[in-house]
């Protein structure tokens, strides 16, 4: 990473942190809460759930594609300034998202949605890391990341109990309250923090010839998708599988988030001391415990410890988002935001091979098995040319 010079937050730095993690909240909810109500969602666009299960893919391809056109065409905004932009296509995405009445509609509000996605992360992975000292800067890019967690724990499991009790669409609506509300955050406690004078579109894309860079997304876009292979099935997985009944599945949700905040805090830690060894051994813990999901799966209580396990696996976050700084030079911005979409490239990729593996007739479980296989990928890449 380039920036060296720490820079001072009008608040604090912790108002700042909480600030940018708020949006990560947000926008998490609003990516994960529609694999929570993926039921309610299919009824109403009078499709199966598996086919609904697009929605989380037309999420996915809104942050592909958002993330790097975003990345290179605001290169030389102000990093607040392009917060505060991100910020108010997050609302507009999830406020369509809940007024939208058909199949299509449903699905062009998602990506939206997903636009502003890879390019928020990104830029306030940055924003984190020009406010903390060289040797603290992956924990701050995991404190930003806990908003996600948090997400999952909060988040995720409000928006599923709306979406039981009100419908489906007053949980997006909810999402769409709380981007306003980022709006006023950002502007009050973030710092302004110039983009690089040397930034230019050109000279962002100028990191993609870099093996490292490309690795590290390989490794992001198949071994992460693991994880999605799982979550994005989750409630009728509980349902069906673990013979749960459906106002409970906000609980098990709930153990998700918990695991995800120890995997943030442990995987920015790990990272600062011990970057690639940490990838290694964060990749072999997600295909252990995806792979035991599947037979947990029929026993709540071990489908619950199951679901807490691989909420830890998302340790491997704020070390792929690391990495790619450190290596991109003048171009962090496009860097930091592509890994986002190798993130949500694994979301979709997860999505689609779990929804492969239910429609073959494998069980509902076998997604476990999928993500581990997909984790599994993730190491192989690791292996033959370590990023």
């Amino acid at each position: 990473m380039i920036q060296d010079e720490i820079v001072a937050a009008p608040q604090g730095v912790a108002l700042a942190q909480i600030a940018l993690g708020l949006g990560g909240v947000f926008i998490g909810t609003g990516e994960f809460a529609a694999m929570g109500l993926l039921p309610g969602m299919a009824q109403s666009a009078g499709v199966s759930i598996p086919q609904a299960g697009n929605f989380t893919s037309a999420y996915a391809l809104g942050v592909v594609i958002g993330a790097p056109v975003l990345a290179i065409t605001t290169s030389r905004m102000e990093k607040r300034n392009l917060l505060l932009l991100l910020a108010a296509i997050v609302l507009v995405g999830n406020l369509a998202s809940a007024v939208t009445q058909d199949y299509l509609g449903i699905a062009a509000g998602r990506f939206v949605a997903g636009l502003p996605h890879g390019a928020y992360y990104g830029t306030a992975s940055i924003v984190a890391a020009a406010m903390a000292p060289p040797s603290q800067r992956a924990q701050a890019i995991g404190r930003v990341m806990l908003g996600l967690a948090t997400a999952n724990l909060v988040g995720v499991p409000l928006t599923t109990w709306l979406g039981q009790s009100f419908g489906w669409r007053s949980a997006f609506g909810l999402v769409a309250v709380g981007g306003a509300l980022l709006l006023v955050m950002l502007r009050i406690l973030i710092p302004v923090v110039e983009a690089d004078e040397d930034a230019r579109p050109r000279r962002e894309l100028s990191a993609f010839p870099r093996p490292q860079i490309w690795l590290t997304l390989a490794v992001a876009t198949i071994g992460f998708g693991g994880m999605f292979a799982v979550y994005s099935y989750i409630t009728p997985t509980l349902v069906q599988e673990t013979g749960v009944a459906e106002g409970t599945v906000p609980l098990f949700l709930a153990l998700w988030g918990p695991g995800m905040i120890v995997g943030n805090i442990t995987g920015g830690w790990l990272a600062d001391r011990a970057l690639i060894p940490s990838i290694f051994g964060i990749i072999v813990w997600n295909i252990v415990f995806l792979a035991l999901f599947f037979l947990a799966a029929p026993n709540p209580i071990l489908a619950g410890a199951s679901l807490f396990m691989i909420g830890i696996g998302f340790a491997l976050v704020p070390a792929l988002q690391a990495r790619p700084m450190d290596v991109a030079n003048h171009a962090q911005s496009l860097a930091a935001a592509m890994n986002h979409s190798a993130f949500n490239l694994s979301n979709a990729i997860g999505s689609w091979t779990g929804g492969l593996a239910i429609a073959a007739g494998f069980g509902w479980a076998s997604t476990g098995l999928v993500g581990a296989a997909l984790a599994a990928g993730g190491l192989g890449i690791m292996t033959s040319r370590c990023c």
